[in-house]
């Protein structure tokens, strides 16, 4: 194991390499560089920090277990731990949305309303679907800025200290990429 320690951090894919291994510095490692990030994401999606803090708990309990499982082909680790705590916040949300609703009012009495909800969610994840899609296509320095800043909450300044650049750099790969963005949707809704 010692062959993959330099004198720096080793990158994400080789702390996830060290993880399968089951090498705890290396979970501590990922945890310092994302824990923030995947905290903000949860704490937005759910309103809860308690929950929040279990959640993020379960996200590096599963990075833990499932580290070998990851693959560099399908996305970046940002991307991979970005979306098993969004998956799980998300679940955290329905699953107490399940519980007040079981308590007070079945959807089984509102059929209309039910149908309505599922074309909604239906619609949401079409519309997921065609973001995740036109963000791959970006360059991975302006996927890395939009996510940190929307789907992360981290202001322009935050992620300049993360990356260690100029603010207006920052600004101007977001601004890039928020247009690369916007003409790749457009250039879908308009084929629809």
């Amino acid at each position: 194991m010692d062959d993959l320690y330099t004198d720096e951090l080793p990158d994400d894919e080789t702390l996830l390499l060290l993880i399968g291994r089951a090498d705890q510095l290396a979970l501590s490692w990922l945890y310092a560089r994302y824990g923030r990030l995947l905290y903000s994401i949860a704490l937005r999606i759910t309103g809860d920090g308690q929950a929040t803090e279990e959640i993020l708990q379960d996200v590096f309990h599963s990075v833990w277990q499932r580290a070998a499982q990851f693959r560099p082909a399908a996305g970046s680790v940002q991307t991979w731990l970005t979306s098993i705590t969004r998956n799980r916040a998300i679940d955290e949300v329905r699953s107490r949305w399940y519980r007040a609703s079981s308590n007070t009012l079945s959807l089984d009495a509102l059929p209309e309303l039910s149908a309505k909800i599922e074309r909604g969610l239906e619609q949401m994840a079409i519309v997921r679907a065609d973001i995740q899609a036109a963000l791959s296509t970006l360059p991975a320095l302006q996927r890395q800025v939009i996510e940190m800043s929307y789907f992360g909450g981290l202001s322009s300044q935050e992620i300049a200290q993360w990356f260690g650049e100029p603010v207006g750099t920052i600004k101007s790969r977001l601004r890039t990429g928020l247009e690369k963005l916007r003409v790749a949707v457009n250039s879908w809704l308009e084929s629809d």
